[in-house]
């Protein structure tokens, strides 16, 4: 069963993709950037990104009834190699006891103020 999860941003509509997809036991979430709901705009700073990144990659999670625990993979797209130890910082929040198969590349953002983009595979577990 194959089901579309939205997050409601317009950019879905214009670019013709869904925020996630859940595919019987799997979730492919679009690389997601750090957008501050509050302005609709892409926050500022390397942190602020990736907390708003981070804040949609959870509420998409808790919508498709999935969890960080789930997650089997991470793709990370970094504007520049001076963000990683930031970027490090919040995997390790995030991931420390899952530790997913993850790959990280230094790559020009399809925002001009895009600094990072975060791309999650979930796979859900069953006992």
């Amino acid at each position: 069963m194959r089901e579309r999860i939205s997050s409601g941003s317009p950019l879905e509509d214009i670019a013709a993709y869904s925020r996630a997809i859940v595919d019987d036991d799997w979730l492919f979430m679009s690389g997601t950037m750090g957008i501050d709901p509050a302005t609709g705009k892409i926050a500022e700073s390397f942190p602020d990104q990736a907390f708003h990144a981070f804040r949609i990659i959870d509420e998409t999670l808790a919508k498709a009834g999935f969890s960080y625990a789930d997650v089997v993979h991470v793709r990370l797209f970094v504007a520049d190699r001076i963000h990683l130890r930031d970027i490090v910082l919040k995997l390790r929040e995030k991931f420390s006891d899952v530790k997913p198969a993850q790959t990280m590349i230094i790559a020009q953002m399809p925002a001009e103020e895009a600094l990072l983009e975060v791309e999650i595979t979930a796979k859900r577990r069953t006992e």
